[in-house]
């Protein structure tokens, strides 16, 4: 029954509203009956509280975002029953038990005495609380104008970065202009407070003229009788009204200083006046020694002091009390935690790259006692995007006790490709072919290149370099081993989620190529593949735009990767010649011509790319003629050239026997390089 008459109200509440404003107009032209203007004044009053009420219990002011327009209406309200007020006292001399009772009541019955305190209410109106209302309005009416550009340029990059989705970027906007309609609305509607303050200073002063000009010219009463009855009425009535037009300029100066809080006002005034325990036994303090001042009264400060000093032992005990109820929901909730079936899906992943050590080599990656590993890893990271083009996955660090003491494991999606040991209190000395002089140490394999090496103290470290031994630091022989590593091994990092990153990034300046290429010509896994044939050889991937557009030309004569991967590196002809150049000049050897026909001859063309089928001993040749070729012939870099049609096939033969010979095909190099053959790998088809 209440609920359905509740919804009847809510469903017609804009009749009452039009209703309510209607009868406002009626008040101010139909006289009224005393016992009515009782009831509306009542209504006025209870009115100005509620308002009040309702201001200091929101958080935000667009919760109460009618004020504006209940401000116009409530000062329409406040005028209509002066109006009405002052026609009762200048005709019948009467306004009714409530203007009486604060005529007589609250100002004792002395009229100068009210018209004094009506006073003092309408200039705490008038000049402070109404004009300081007034112009933080304005301010904030300004600034949020002025901030609006701004907030509607984060929403949008927030909408673009996928932060948040389209309907809350929407209602974002939407209260964004609430609040600058809600603010400018209430620039201008501040002014009604202050006309509603003029209005009653003028409508008083005319009341106690008007009523001075009846009281003796009409009823024929005394100068005395006249001032008393109507000067007190007048009085009254002031009190009437103003007290809840104080009521209200006091809710329009919360609503519109309300800052971005947590809470009402409130919690807000508790949370952030009583809340300092330090602060506030400091004045405890202060306010007992006041009152042992000779001359200061003791029972106000001692009492003031003793609230204080409450407040502090309060204070700590919540603070405690919340300690303890955090701690044990902590508690329950770990309680809780192993109760629920165990997620093992994060034991199921598997970090890229990790950097497992010994517990003696803790001080090489613990800041606190002088290691600077963790920069040292940041600066790898770097330079390894600057010359392979691609961003290494972040490294974990992480201590074995099953290693030894002085060991370290680096592996690679959870398999070990490196191990080596450190001597933290030594120095790895190597010798680069100019020692003078042999010096004494702990002989060792240089773990990233395999070099001998010795490890030496400090006082043998400053021998080893005047002898010509190349001497670094523990945390230098991890980063180089480990920067090796990653270079070996980049193809194998470099996953779909990394190329996706790479295209995304090359996708904000040229949107066009990687639009055309993906997905309609290629997928980003047959991408990533390419992208992983070029690393697996040594060559950069930072030249994407160019390896980019490349797939997109060819891509539409063949999906082949192997033959994606040649056109791609004869498109990058330029840089590959610059990589193995040495003062100006490419030294490289060459294959004979029958090696190149039995090679071609052997090629297959499979759904898993290209295969090579050659007689065993014959490889084996292969093998041992290229390998007799280089070491009679010093190279700067192992480099045989080859024709295109049989590049990638030798490669993929010889990659496993000769990792480190480099195959160039005739079409990579480019025509201002000079070339140098050196030998030639020689035929020959006997076992």
């Amino acid at each position: 029954m209440l609920n359905s008459s509740m919804r009847r109200i809510n469903q017609y509440s804009d009749v009452y509203v039009i209703f309510g404003v209607v009868m406002i107009i009626v008040i101010m032209i139909l006289p009224l009956p005393p016992f009515m203007l009782d009831i509306l004044l009542a209504v006025n009053i209870s009115l100005a509280l509620l308002i009040l009420l309702l201001t200091m219990n929101v958080s935000e002011a667009l919760e109460i975002s009618i004020f504006p327009s209940l401000l116009l209406i409530t000062t329409l309200f406040r005028l209509a029953l002066n109006i009405s007020s002052t026609r009762l006292i200048l005709l019948r001399g009467v306004a009714g038990q409530i203007i009486v009772a604060f005529g007589n009541f609250v100002v004792g019955g002395n009229y100068v005495v009210g018209f004094v305190i009506f006073l003092i209410l309408v200039i705490i109106q008038f000049i402070v609380i109404t004009k300081g209302s007034e112009r933080v309005a304005e301010v904030a009416a300004r600034f949020t104008l002025d901030a609006m550009p701004g907030k509607q340029m984060s929403i949008d990059a927030d909408l673009n970065s996928g932060l948040i989705t389209e309907d809350e970027a929407r209602n974002k906007r939407r209260t964004i202009e609430r609040e600058a309609d809600f603010y400018g609305s209430m620039d201008g509607a501040s002014k009604f407070v202050k006309g509603d303050a003029i209005a009653g200073i003028i409508i008083t002063l005319i009341n106690i003229v008007g009523g001075l000009a009846v009281g003796m010219g009409q009823r024929g009463l005394a100068f005395d009788q006249a001032v008393s009855r109507y000067t007190l009425l007048t009085v009254g009535d002031g009190l009437v009204s103003q007290i809840p037009a104080l009521l209200i300029s006091t809710a329009t100066g919360i609503i519109i200083t309300r800052a971005a809080s947590e809470g009402n006002l409130g919690q807000d005034f508790n949370r952030q006046l009583f809340s300092n325990s330090k602060v506030l036994g400091i004045a405890a303090v202060v306010l007992f020694a006041f009152g042992f001042v000779p001359g200061l009264p003791f029972f106000p400060f001692f009492l003031l002091g003793t609230f204080a000093a409450l407040t502090v032992f309060f204070n700590r005990q919540a603070q405690r009390d919340i300690s303890e109820q955090a701690e044990i929901q902590h508690e329950q909730e770990e309680m809780e935690e192993s109760k629920k079936p165990e997620n093992v899906l994060s034991l199921l992943q598997v970090d890229q790259v990790e950097l497992e050590i010994g517990y003696s080599l803790i001080p090489l990656v613990d800041t606190d006692q002088g290691g600077d590993m963790l920069e040292r890893i940041t600066m790898i990271r770097r330079q390894c995007a600057l010359e392979l083009g691609m961003v290494v996955p972040i490294i974990r660090i992480r201590d074995n006790l099953q290693l030894s003491p002085n060991g370290y494991a680096i592996k690679l999606k959870g398999i070990e490709v490196g191990e080596g040991e450190l001597m933290v209190s030594h120095y790895l000395a190597m010798d680069s072919g100019g020692v003078s002089k042999q010096v004494t140490g702990i002989a060792t394999k240089e773990p990233a290149f395999g070099l001998d090496a010795l490890w030496v103290d400090e006082e043998t470290r400053e021998k080893a370099e005047m002898a010509g031994y190349t001497v670094v630091d523990p945390p230098s022989v991890l980063a180089t081993h480990l920067t090796e590593i990653i270079r070996a091994h980049a193809h194998e990092l470099l996953g779909r989620q990394e190329v996706k990153t790479l295209l995304d990034g090359l996708k904000e300046e040229y949107s066009a190529v990687v639009t055309e290429l993906v997905p309609d010509l290629l997928s980003i896994g047959e991408v990533q593949k390419v992208l992983q044939n070029l690393l697996r050889e040594g060559l950069p991937i930072r030249n994407l735009l160019t390896i980019l557009e490349t797939l997109a030309d060819s891509a539409t004569v063949a999906k082949d990767i192997d033959y994606l991967t040649e056109y791609v590196r004869e498109a990058l002809a330029r840089q590959i010649s610059r990589l193995y150049i040495e003062n100006k000049v490419l030294s490289i050897i060459t294959l004979d011509q029958g090696w190149e026909e039995s090679i071609a001859s052997g090629i297959d063309h499979s759904d898993r790319g290209i295969t090579i089928s050659l007689d065993p001993r014959l490889l084996q040749k292969l093998f041992y003629e290229i390998n007799q070729c280089l070491e009679e012939n010093a190279l700067p870099y192992p480099i045989i050239l080859v024709s295109p049609t049989i590049r990638m096939a030798l490669k993929r033969l010889t990659e496993r026997s000769i990792p480190k010979l480099i195959v160039l095909s005739y079409n990579e190099i480019v025509p201002d390089i000079q070339v140098q053959a050196m030998g030639t790998v020689k035929w020959s088809n006997e076992g």
